[in-house]
């Protein structure tokens, strides 16, 4: 009995070392710190105080961009338009991406990842930028 035991036993280790060591091939440069996946108007405030290195892409439609206000460093690229737009993003530094609500940057977020982009959401968007009383800018 003792002999069998030895035997599966021995089996098993050769078994494992045919395997060899698992590898992964990873397609993304490794980040050096772990970005959030989302941060609050609070936090942005600090990065674009601090000129932090970053892009911050608004996603909302051209209409709400210029009506309801926009953060000045902002690049428009409405997210049904985002997809197709890929190329104008930056990728070598994290992309923050807002909305009027943080629903519709969480989807371009989601996108962005999904094609290597690191991405961040803005938690409550531009209704909580607005809030906060940070600064807007209005119009053309």
């Amino acid at each position: 009995m003792r002999r069998f035991f030895i035997s599966v036993f021995l089996l098993v280790l050769v078994t494992l070392a045919a395997c060899g060591p698992a590898t992964t091939t990873n397609t993304a440069p490794a980040a050096t710190t772990k970005l959030p996946a989302e941060i609050n108007v609070t936090h942005l405030k600090t990065m674009l105080d601090q000129n932090e290195n970053f892009f911050l892409l608004d996603v909302r439609t051209p209409q709400e961009f210029v009506q309801d206000g926009r953060i000045a460093q902002a690049t428009l690229i409405p997210l049904q338009e985002l997809e197709q737009r890929l190329n104008e993003l930056p990728t070598d530094k994290p992309i923050v991406c807002i909305c009027r609500s943080g629903n519709r940057s969480a989807v371009a977020c989601d996108l962005l990842r999904s094609r290597g982009f690191k991405a961040i959401n803005v938690a409550g968007g531009m209704r909580a930028w607005k809030a906060a009383g940070y600064a807007m800018m209005v119009g053309p």
